[in-house]
């Protein structure tokens, strides 16, 4: 046991990474991932490593041959997944020794969630952090016993041989090991029961922000570390709850960050959409790849925070980031593309991070001509937005109010500088070697962009987000929706595969609530019902009052994970929380509202000292501490009244509406002939209604 861990203390060190690789034009090798969809798995088809993709024949080979098993887990825009790709996996001799010793399994994290959740919880355990790759070595039962994230080759090459040695000549201290190492997997996300009495107050809210507030930072935004992630889910509860306690210093941090994060490097300013992560604190130089997930949440919340603030240039970012979508991660069938590499070719053909995005002062001068010196102000081609190599990265410091009085420059001819300078700039980019795609669907991303897409229209009345929110809607319905109410992961070339995931129920019932609010068309809530009616079948833990991550269906692994950590993407079982509490109040259902308050009740422990990775919970338990209203509206003007509605920021609303009369419960025996009458309501006990939307209004505090 001291030499195993004297093995691990050595020889592992952890951090994150992908690159992109020139394919082949010949193959000399060839594995058994050339049967996969994935794009990761593919890039993997040609390595000289026996890989084999996830599954039950992987594993028995294992079994039956009692070799350990390598499982390396990455993803297609991963920069030092094909780092470690192209020092250690492309090399015969490191091959040799794996394929000698080991089965090897490739894992795409994006496919099998459920699969990097419990060796993602290894690592850490392990060695206190994570990140991807994740490579992961294991008894030939799946069990763990050692692992890390990237290790160049040498360090690689060291650590299987010692642990294959010790394999043959002490199995058990192994076994032993993997034993320990099971129990603390299986504790991870194991929740007390909270024996306290159900009770959610503003105070508990205050002073969770309040603790929280200690790591802001006021002058740069976000939070005082590097890097710095964009934590969509973290600022639009912030902005909420800035709103609704009148909290303007808050208010001023989310303005501020959101500002900073958008003006920075992590936002293209030639293309638009948004870069996972800065690397830096003033959210200059990102981690390249673009990531569907983080677009989608950023258009949410940018929509909002333009509401609430009337910031035009918010407004900006929306139109941009979706134009970015639109034009380079949406499919004919309106189906969402994943991701794009970190990696692209110099014109010299050598694969480098961020080579797509940046630029030299000499490609500048040369295309902006006259324009460039004020252009080099507007976006610091200078000491203030150089990277390396004498590549810059686009940064604002001012805005366009700022600029203009500084440069003594009209803001209409500003504007226009900016068209023509994006332009110029977008038609260049063209030329160059493109990023790799991730061209796999999946469902639950593709309903967090559905809902951005839907939260845009919600606040511009663009028609054009509304039928693409349509769109992808029915492609979802029609391809990944199964005759038993199930929901597949994964989609590319007509081909649906994968069992869906919690994330994929709670993502989707979310994204088509708010399609219901945005068109009531009943149909959308009858899906979500359906869909919650299955979540409950075959995902719910009534012991922990939570919903496991994976079906009861799916094949089992070590231990069946529970995700409930709000993260980049908010836990599946906190976004299920808040549609369950929706759900209630539509169909009046009150064991919908009972499940959602103990699932509440029972990750509450957890909140204070940890807010940040509870925002999303936050949310919810603002729906239950303060007023929450059900705005119902019923007449032939339904669609007018709705867009005077949507002009006003109200986050703590659900929206119901009907042209004639329902028998739903927040509808029914409300509709008045030649009248279209609004209801503002709290747990459906209504003030008198109303035709004029002020007047409603007024019934709000």
């Amino acid at each position: 046991m001291k030499y195993l861990l004297l093995i691990i203390l050595a020889l592992l060190f952890t951090t994150c990474t992908s690159q992109n690789k020139t394919p082949m034009e010949q193959h000399p090798y060839t594995n058994d991932l050339i049967q996969e969809t994935s794009p990761y798995l593919l890039q993997h088809a040609h390595n000289p490593v026996n890989w084999k993709p996830w599954g039950e024949d992987a594993l028995e080979k294992a079994k039956e041959e009692n070799k350990l098993i390598i499982v390396s887990i990455g993803y297609a825009a991963c920069h030092w997944c094909h780092v470690m790709e192209h020092e250690s996996f492309e090399d015969p001799k490191v091959a040799e020794l794996m394929n000698a010793n080991y089965v090897n399994i490739k894992v795409d994290r994006e496919e099998r969630p459920d699969v990097d959740q419990v060796y993602m919880s290894a690592v850490q355990l392990m060695t206190g952090s994570g990140g991807w790759p994740l490579n992961m070595i294991t008894l030939p039962d799946g069990r763990p016993v050692w692992g890390g994230t990237y290790f160049p080759k040498g360090k690689w090459v060291e650590a299987l041989k010692q642990i294959s040695d010790l394999y043959t000549t002490q199995p058990e201290k192994l076994i032993e090991y993997a034993d320990k190492l099971e129990e603390g997997i299986k504790s991870v996300d194991i929740i007390e029961v909270n024996e306290d009495e159900i009770s959610f107050d503003t105070q508990f809210i205050e002073a969770s922000v309040t603790e929280w507030s200690s790591v802001f930072d006021h002058q740069k935004g976000g939070t005082k570390r590097v890097p710095k992630f964009m934590m969509p889910n973290n600022y639009h509860f912030l902005l909420r709850y800035a709103h609704q306690t009148k909290n303007t210093e808050l208010k001023d941090f989310v303005n501020n960050t959101l500002t900073k994060i958008s003006y920075g490097g992590v936002y293209d300013h030639v293309g638009g959409g948004f870069s996972r992560y800065s690397t830096d604190d003033k959210w200059h130089v990102p981690h390249f790849e673009k990531m569907l997930y983080d677009n989608a949440q950023l258009v949410s919340l940018y929509s909002d925070a333009y509401l609430a603030s009337k910031n035009s240039w918010y407004k900006d970012v929306v139109y941009e980031t979706l134009e970015f979508v639109s034009r380079e991660l949406t499919t004919s069938e309106g189906a969402f593309y994943s991701s794009l590499d970190a990696d692209s070719n110099t014109p010299e053909g050598e694969l480098e991070e961020g080579a797509f995005y940046v630029w030299t002062k000499e490609e500048l001068t040369l295309l902006l001509g006259d324009d460039y010196t004020l252009f080099s102000n507007y976006y610091n081609i200078n000491s203030y937005g150089l990277w390396e190599k004498g590549n810059y990265v686009l940064i604002r410091k001012d805005s366009n109010d700022e600029f203009s009085k500084e440069n003594n420059i009209d803001q209409e001819q500003l504007h226009n500088k900016l068209i023509t300078w994006k332009n110029i700039l977008l038609t260049e980019r063209e030329k160059r070697s493109r990023p790799r795609l991730d061209d796999k669907t999946l469902t639950s991303w593709n309903a967090l962009m559905l809902k951005g897409y839907l939260d845009a229209y919600r606040v511009f009345g663009e028609q054009r987000f509304l039928d693409a929110a349509l769109h992808n809607a029915n492609f979802i319905k029609d391809k990944q929706l199964q005759a038993d109410n199930s929901l597949l992961h994964s989609y590319k070339k007509g081909k649906s595969t994968i069992n869906g995931y919690l994330e994929d129920y709670s993502s989707v019932i979310d994204a088509f609530i708010t399609l219901y609010q945005n068109t009531f068309d009943q149909q959308w809530l009858e899906i979500s019902e359906r869909l919650a009616a299955y979540t409950y079948t075959h995902f719910y833990d009534p012991k922990k009052s939570l919903f496991y991550f994976t079906s009861d269906l799916d094949p089992k692994l070590i231990t069946r994970t529970t995700e409930f950590t709000d993260n980049v993407i908010p836990a599946s079982n906190s976004i299920m929380a808040k549609n369950l509490f929706l759900l209630y109040h539509y169909t009046d259902n009150r064991k919908y509202l009972e499940t959602s308050k103990q699932m509440l009740h029972s990750v509450k422990p957890q909140i204070q000292s940890y807010a940040s990775g509870y925002s999303n919970w936050l949310d919810l338990m603002l729906n239950y501490a303060a007023e929450f209203y059900e705005v119902v509206t019923v007449g032939d003007e339904l669609s007018s009244k709705i867009k005077e509605i949507n002009k006003n920021y109200i986050p703590n609303k659900l929206m119901a509406g009907s042209f004639s009369e329902s028998e739903s419960p927040l509808l029914k025996n409300r509709f008045v002939e030649n009248k279209t009458l609004i209801y503002i309501c709290i747990d459906n006990s209504c003030k008198y209604p109303v035709e004029d939307v002020n007047q409603a209004f007024s019934f709000i505090k």
